[in-house]
């Protein structure tokens, strides 16, 4: 079971999100008997993005003080184990190389998604992907955008290549903008960047229970 399910490209794919989740986790840990303080705010900064998303923590990296050098890969690394770890659980899954019952539900959902949001990237095939990805709607990821590639039948690592190639834009474009809105805010006053968190974060709620509600109301397929 374990040499089939690492033998194809999504199990390898996998192996490497796994790893790199782990050198992160090991990274913390040296880092919270070391520095303690800068510790929390890259993990509050990890955290956030996983949770809530990509402006979310950027946002707040910028108001606690750090700049391009620390936001921008930190984030990249965060999104990338992300779609590294999700996008072959996900295509493994859906070919029945892991059979995890407690996975189906996750799997079923991240499908109805990438199949509702999905339809322009079949006509554009490489570019629209790019697009969707870059994109900030809600969800309209990497992750979700890594499933429409596999479901349109994108070769993987072509998949994984325009999916993190449009992450990494994405992300830097993000930095140029929230870095000048935090820059601006504390201008106004020392604690507004946090207000602009803050802010982003309620928003990012608001956009998440409607996204629920969309999902809801449209019929799914039974089993």
């Amino acid at each position: 079971m374990h040499e089939t399910l690492f033998a194809s490209t999504e199990g390898r794919m996998l192996g490497i999100g796994l790893a790199l989740t782990g050198l992160m986790l090991l990274a913390f840990g040296i880092g919270w008997h070391l520095f303690p303080d800068s510790v929390l705010t890259y993990a509050a900064m990890t955290g956030l993005n996983m949770v809530i998303g990509r402006a979310a923590g950027m946002s707040f990296g910028y108001a606690s003080g750090l700049g391009h050098a620390q936001v921008a890969p930190l984030n990249m690394l965060v999104e990338t184990i992300q779609v590294l770890v999700v996008y072959p659980l996900f295509a493994l899954s859906w070919r029945q190389l892991i059979r995890a019952p407690r996975l189906q539900p996750f799997v079923k959902r991240m499908h109805r998604a990438a199949e509702s949001r999905g339809g322009a990237v079949r006509k554009f095939g490489v570019i629209g992907l790019f697009v969707f990805v870059l994109v900030p709607f809600w969800m309209t990821g990497p992750v979700v955008g890594a499933i429409v590639g596999f479901l349109i039948g994108l070769r993987p690592w072509v998949n994984l290549a325009v999916v993190l190639a449009s992450t990494y834009v994405a992300i830097g474009v993000w930095g140029l903008l929230l870095n000048e809105l935090s820059l601006w805010a504390a201008t106004v006053n020392r604690f507004a960047p946090y207000a602009l968190f803050i802010a982003i974060v309620l928003i990012a709620a608001a956009m998440h229970l409607l996204g629920r509600h969309r999902d809801r109301a449209v019929p799914h397929e039974p089993g």
